[in-house]
């Protein structure tokens, strides 16, 4: 293929659907395949045969293969991971459930957390201890191993996660105990805290490794499968996983610290929606991401996310801060619910709808596909509702029965609020965007934000169908529908720059600075990750940021300090308190002067330089051509069905407007545009609705 433009493929492997998207020199294909859960490799393989088949390429001429997944997130959720056994240091068995003694909700009499991945029995000590210098303050009782090996084999333990106090400084105890474990039961795969997540904060650290060596068994397995797999149908190319923080790492690297991947398909989301705010000159932006399973929410400023590092997944309380497992991993900032197209709806017990967290996934899926689902879903009520076309969901791939919807509703909501199967999907859809919107107002707050100051950017293949409604409930003015948004992750995945990123404890107090000392971890670190970064990057340009995490000495969190590259020299200490003080004077308005400065831990990161699209240029706008097309909507706020537009997006040209309410058809999702927005078709072949005042205004103007 010499001379030829790179063919690019992406995989997002979700808890309903697989995306599959293939790019060469500005031609895209896209298709959608269920998931297949029990082996998610069958769907992903299926896909790419079918996407091949439709741009009429090989596998052979793939250079790239991108794969993002919802896989880990799913396994811990759902608790489908392997059995998972703990070793730690000596009085330190009960960490997980202790936590940080903090309660997330104050006043809660009952409070529920959720429950560790491993239980207690199967949670083990060994007697040894370092400080937090890293100095031997008790040897590893190697005898306290060996018997806690053979629990292990009674128990059919098939992960271990080892997680020792202050290994992060000194990891020679872990690294003796994984000699061990392997030698002794080779079959199990084992994680260490020191290369996990090597930090302090102890309950974190142990939360992130138990996590790590939970999904491992699942994720390696599964990934190890789908490389071979591939290369028996003659793949040459590269191929690489989408992490949390943004960027790509290897497979080797992916089936080692699985526990990074938990969020891959939603930064590929954020992703996709920061490249369309800079092509669409949108500086604030809330990029909605709703699948079949889950929706998420994030905020993205000037073209960038926000990152950060920890993230809490299966949280108890939805948007409660605390009440999940933490995750300390570096993570694009966000909120997930549970809300997306497969998410089961029901009656409480004081006859309030809900809709999720339950999902009914792609197997048996909704009752509308008819593959044995019974219970009503999302998905369901867009269609009974008449947002759907039955023939032509997910292109035609899928015919849906409207019939199996409506009594599904007849047997649940319907039944307990004495509603018609319309009404019922009505309660069920606002209930959705209504917990969508909450979301959104959660996390905007959580960040000093408004909502009602961003433009939002729907993507996914339920969030076109439910973002208008959402729009309107949170005061947005403004929303755009890309091109693709149903496979808007997998696009995202084939823009994200080859990157990783290290972070470790290293203390330092700045009136002791010791140079040497962070330049030598500091090199480390960037040594480590240039190992894969260069090979991967293939000749490009790379970029390397440094990150001190700071604080005043005493306080209980730090903040992420930007240092200069290359070798810092022993006077430095000032510079750093200048910039220490500079950041933490923008975030808290004020300085504390002459206090004591500490540096609990550093980060480097290398990539290749990421690129965003120039911006386009605004077009003239044009009615649209009447069209013959209608679909019978059920207007819930009036309580009667009405005829409303349908366009086929494909027909659509750029600069041709229409009115809502109507429904914007294509082969991955649908949109509808509710009675509050105009809508046009830009420059980039996006649907913008904007709001019918705002619009007229604009128009005038």
């Amino acid at each position: 293929m010499t001379g030829q433009p790179e063919l690019r493929l992406s995989a997002d492997v979700g808890g309903t659907f697989t995306d599959m998207v293939l790019e060469q020199a500005g031609t895209r294909w896209t298709s959608k395949v269920l998931t297949t859960p029990a082996r998610p490799e069958e769907g992903v393989l299926a896909g790419i045969a079918e996407i091949l088949d439709i741009a009429g390429k090989s596998i052979g001429d793939v250079t790239t293969f991108v794969h993002g997944t919802t896989l880990a997130t799913n396994a811990i959720i759902e608790r489908r991971g392997a059995k998972t056994a703990l070793i730690a240091t000596d009085g330190f068995r009960d960490v997980v459930e202790i936590g940080t003694e903090s309660r997330y909700d104050q006043y809660e009499l009952a409070l529920v957390r959720p429950k560790p991945l491993v239980e207690r029995p199967l949670r083990f000590t060994v007697r040894e201890r370092m400080d937090a210098r890293g100095n031997v303050l008790l040897a590893l009782h190697e005898t306290d191993v060996l018997d806690i090996v053979q629990q292990l084999k009674a128990a059919g333990v098939l992960s271990v996660a080892v997680c020792f106090l202050h290994a992060y400084a000194n990891p020679a105890h872990e690294l003796r105990v994984a000699a061990l474990l392997s030698e002794h039961l080779p079959g199990v795969t084992v994680s260490l805290s020191h290369e996990v997540s090597p930090e302090i904060r102890e309950y974190e650290r142990t939360s992130t490794t138990i996590a790590n060596a939970y999904v491992q068994p699942l994720m390696s397995g599964y990934l190890k499968r789908l490389d071979v797999s591939l290369r028996e149908r003659g793949f040459t190319g590269f191929l690489c996983l989408m992490t949390s923080g943004g960027g790509l790492s290897s497979v080797e690297s992916a089936r080692r610290f699985p526990v990074r991947l938990v969020e891959s398909g939603p930064a590929g989301g954020s992703i996709f929606a920061a490249q369309i705010a800079a092509m669409l000159g949108e500086k604030k932006v809330l990029a909605f991401d709703m699948g079949g399973t889950t929706a998420k929410v994030s905020l993205i400023h000037d073209f960038q996310s926000e990152t950060v590092r920890s993230f809490e997944v299966d949280r108890a309380a939805r948007f409660l801060k605390g009440s999940g497992l933490p995750l300390r991993i570096p993570v694009i900032e966000m909120v997930e619910i549970g809300a997306g197209g497969g998410s089961i709806a029901g009656i409480d017990q004081l006859k309030r709808v809900t809709v999720g967290p339950e999902s009914a996934s792609s197997v048996p899926g909704p009752a509308c596909y008819g593959r044995g689902g019974t219970e009503a879903t999302v998905t369901d009520a867009d269609l009974t509702l008449g947002l759907i076309d039955p023939k032509a969901f997910a292109g035609g791939s899928i015919l849906l029965d409207p019939e199996k919807s409506r009594t599904a509703f007849a047997g649940t909501v319907g039944a307990a609020l004495s509603l018609d199967a319309e009404m019922s999907a009505y309660a069920v859809y606002e209930m959705v965007c209504e917990n969508m919107a909450s979301a959104a107002r959660v996390h905007a707050v959580e960040r000093g934000a408004v909502t009602s100051q961003h433009t939002v950017i729907a993507f996914g293949g339920a969030a076109p169908l439910h973002v208008a409604r959402v729009a309107e409930k949170i005061g947005a003015e403004r929303v755009i529908v890309p091109q693709n948004a149903g496979v808007g992750s997998a696009v995202g995945f084939l823009a994200a720059p080859i990157s990783y990123e290290v972070v470790r404890s290293g203390y330092q107090r700045l009136d002791t600075f010791d140079a040497a000392a962070a330049n030598e971890l500091l090199e480390a670190m960037a040594t480590e990750i240039r190992a894969w970064v260069e090979t991967a990057a293939r000749g490009a340009p790379l970029v390397e940021r440094r990150i001190a995490y700071m604080r005043y000495l005493g306080q209980g969190h730090e903040i992420p300090v930007v240092i200069p590259n290359g070798t810092l020299e022993p006077g430095y200490a000032t510079a750093f308190r200048e910039q220490f003080e500079d950041a933490y004077r923008m975030m808290f308005k004020r300085i504390i002067p002459k206090a004591a400065i500490e540096v609990m831990a550093w980060s480097v990161s290398i990539s290749t330089e990421p690129t965003l699209p120039e911006a386009i240029e605004p077009i003239e706008l044009t009615d649209a051509p009447e069209t013959d097309e209608k679909r019978r909507f059920f207007d819930g706020r009036n309580g009667v069905s009405i005829d409303i537009p349908l366009y086929r997006r494909s027909a659509l040209r750029p600069g041709q407007r229409f009115a809502g309410p109507a429904i914007v058809n294509e082969a991955e999702t649908s949109t509808f545009v509710s009675d509050a927005f105009d809508a046009w078709i830009d420059a980039s072949g996006a649907i913008v609705m904007q709001r019918k005042a705002r619009a007229l205004l604009q128009q005038a103007a």
